[in-house]
């Protein structure tokens, strides 16, 4: 059975001792929760890699939220939309706890390559809340526009209990979008008056993807290609026809994962994002 590792030595400075553990963080620069992979022993590893440790509760700043709530049972969440794939399975995101979770997974992403940057722990949880308030907002809608996060989780196995935490392997965001009045693409910029209209034609609407991220741990093997597949299907029976992501065009790992599951480079007119990205599309 999984758990969240908590380091015992740590509550009772708490309870005990106040300042020290605070000088103690300050040496050892240890923030009050992170994400990590636990690698302790080869049998924890196959156990669970995927270890979180929580801030203490005084310190939460998302009220409400169970950090050892156990990830319910995948016929108890009434979905009928989802992809099945090896121990894993795609869907969209319905419990707090699997939002947050998607926000620290970005938030681990984003610093990956600046890990030994000072006080880096501290802005990865500080991504990681805005993220999340973000991601709620995203989720209920906004002039029509509708935003999905998706997430893997890992599946059920029998006599093993997971909590949301150790789950949700996985995320990316789908976004349901109008394009605006003379646009053809995403991000386009096109001549147009002071106050830019929506077109709201059916046809005129397109997916857009962001924010895929899966966790160090559970890397190559398929996630983000099926979350791709399951978010593109998911966008097309929406009525959607239309499916771009932006990709930095030094991201060779990303350019050939997002080839190898239909999307292509497109031609596009002036961009308001960087000259640094590729437009693609699925053409699936």
């Amino acid at each position: 059975m999984s758990t969240i590792s908590i380091h015992r030595t740590e509550l009772l400075r708490i309870t005990h001792n106040r300042s020290r553990i605070s000088r103690q963080r300050y040496r050892r620069t240890i923030p009050p929760w992170r994400m990590m992979i636990n690698s302790r022993s080869s049998e924890t590893t196959k156990k669970d890699e995927l270890s979180v440790k929580i801030p203490q509760v005084d310190q939460l700043r998302s009220e409400g939220l169970r950090f050892d709530r156990l990830q319910p049972p995948e016929h108890e969440l009434f979905q009928q939309d989802r992809l099945d794939f090896g121990k894993f399975v795609a869907r969209e995101a319905i419990l707090d706890e699997e939002y947050w979770t998607a926000a620290w997974l970005r938030a681990e992403s984003h610093w990956e390559d600046r890990a030994n940057e000072r006080y880096v722990d501290n802005f990865k949880r500080k991504f990681a809340e805005q993220e999340f308030n973000a991601i709620k907002r995203r989720c209920k809608g906004l002039q029509g526009q509708k935003c999905s996060c998706i997430v893997a989780v890992k599946k059920e196995e029998k006599h093993i209990k997971r909590s949301v935490i150790k789950s949700v392997v996985g995320t990316l965001d789908l976004n349901i979008r109008f394009f605006l009045q003379g646009e053809n693409f995403p991000g386009e910029k096109v001549k147009s008056q002071l106050f830019c209209t929506i077109n709201r034609e059916g046809s005129n609407r397109y997916g857009y993807i962001a924010n895929l991220c899966v966790a160090k741990s559970a890397r190559r093997q398929g996630i983000a290609c099926n979350m791709l597949r399951f978010t593109v299907e998911s966008a097309r029976l929406s009525g959607v026809e239309q499916v771009y992501v932006h990709v930095h065009r030094n991201n060779l790992v990303a350019q050939e994962l997002y080839k190898k599951t239909g999307f292509e480079v497109v031609e596009m007119g002036q961009s308001e994002s960087s000259d640094d990205t590729f437009l693609l599309q699925c053409t699936r």
